[in-house]
């Protein structure tokens, strides 16, 4: 069963067609990357998942069930805008939100401690949100979509704010999550999690679907036509004919090569040069710079 079904959805305000007869599936139990560049249609696709805004045609299921009020109470949402109550406390605004999703007092209750504590937040439980930082904001966020353990869990931007240790602590239970059986759909602008984490991904590009599959596929399916090199001395065999792009970095650089280039002709014209190489690899694409080809070569 697929965890998401989108059948040619469509979506515009006034002349401005957001989403345009986009179709996706997305399996259950997975991790799941929703990509695309800021204004390219992600958010209103999650959205018209969470029943928030109707498509002007298509159609959506959610957990096989056609999308509505009934089928939003089976999604943790983390919107990318806080959407939290300032004036309330800690605890009272994570229980409040687990009731809406239908937990007692006291189930809701008993997990915000669990939760708050593997936060690091229990100090903070009786503060009021608008007292925290803004990462702690975002860890209680966090909190409210995840609290009532729902099969579908949508996460918008789930590491802003969040300094390395605890990004890693979200992380962690996002990939709890998927082995628990929930599928997670995470939306974010930072590639090299999205590498680390998700099975497969749907890349959005002015409101079209323009990249969707399994993410080893799609690297593979470019080859390995990117090379990584470290080095000292001279960099002007980064010109070489061999070479359709740099992306220079402290200790070097990563090169992308053109359509059927040897790599070993560029090895050896960094030789001929006089730099000193540390380090030569040749390596599939990154997931950066997927994105960066896919939606300029669409812009």
């Amino acid at each position: 069963m697929n965890a998401i079904e989108l059948d040619s959805v469509t979506k515009a305000y006034d002349t401005v067609t957001a989403v345009d007869a986009v179709s996706l599936n997305i399996r259950q139990g997975a991790i799941v990357g929703l990509l695309g560049p800021n204004g390219a249609g992600k958010t209103t696709t999650i959205r018209m998942v969470m029943s928030i805004l109707m498509p002007d045609s298509g159609a959506i299921r959610v957990l096989d069930q056609p999308v509505s009020e009934r089928t939003r109470d089976l999604i943790g949402y983390l919107p990318e805008e806080r959407g939290l109550y300032p004036r309330m406390k800690v605890r009272d605004v994570i229980i409040y939100m687990a009731a809406l999703h239908g937990l007692s007092e006291a189930e809701a209750g008993k997990r915000a401690g669990e939760w708050l504590a593997r936060f690091e937040l229990s100090e903070w439980a009786d503060k009021k949100v608008i007292d925290l930082s803004k990462g702690m904001q975002q860890k209680v966020q966090f909190i409210t979509a995840v609290l009532h353990r729902p099969p579908l869990v949508i996460l918008d931007e789930p590491f802003s704010g969040l300094d390395p240790v605890n990004a890693a602590v979200v992380k962690d239970i996002m990939l709890e999550l998927r082995d628990q059986g929930s599928t997670v759909v995470l939306s974010t602008h930072r590639m090299e999690q999205v590498e680390k984490m998700c099975e497969s991904i749907c890349l959005i590009n002015r409101g079209k679907c323009v990249l969707d599959g399994e993410l080893r596929a799609i690297k593979q399916s470019y080859g390995k036509n990117t090379v990584h090199i470290e080095f000292t001395g001279p960099d002007g065999f980064l010109s070489h004919p061999s070479v359709a792009g740099v992306n220079r970095f402290g200790t070097g650089a990563e090169v992308k090569l053109k359509p059927g280039a040897d790599a070993q002709a560029l090895l050896k014209a960094a030789i001929e040069c006089g730099a000193q190489i540390n380090r030569f690899e040749l390596l599939e694409p990154s997931l950066n710079d997927i994105f960066i080809e896919r939606t300029t070569a669409h812009a």
